[in-house]
């Protein structure tokens, strides 16, 4: 494993409310980060969606797996995420798999993760949840 991959996925991993400053050490100023739901740019904007993802949830942990670096300052991370919030399932801690493309120089510039959405919110939203589950038996 690369050097680098090892050291964002414990730096990240280590991430909680109280220690968000920490993210300019792992992701530089102009830093582009999407994921399914979002897209931030800049280090700012990425302070602040941190902080209001962390305030609105009871717990944010994720388990790094794997990883592959595949170019020079190019890789992946893949990894489960566990979360609660109060909303949904009342509460109960909820899991996604997902993966992380990142692209480096000294610190992150871009981060793009990939995940099943449907997994991570709109599965457990009272309504959409049992539309979407028949539809995946429909499909299936």
């Amino acid at each position: 494993m690369s050097e680098f991959l090892r050291q964002f996925a414990d730096q990240f991993a280590a991430l909680d409310a109280g220690n968000l400053r920490r993210l300019g050490e792992l992701y530089s100023d102009d830093v582009l980060f999407r994921d399914p739901l979002h897209e931030i740019r800049g280090l700012p904007a990425l302070q602040r969606y941190f902080a209001e993802l962390y305030a609105n949830l009871d717990q944010l942990d994720f388990a790094f797996h794997g990883h592959d670096q595949i170019g020079e300052g190019q890789g992946y991370l893949r990894w489960t995420m566990t979360y609660r919030h109060p909303h949904l399932r009342g509460g109960a801690p909820l899991g996604v798999d997902g993966c992380s493309h990142l692209l480096w120089r000294d610190r992150v510039y871009q981060h793009r993760d990939y995940f099943d959405a449907g997994a991570l919110l709109y599965e457990h939203l009272p309504l959409m949840g049992g539309v979407i589950a028949w539809l995946k038996r429909r499909l299936a």
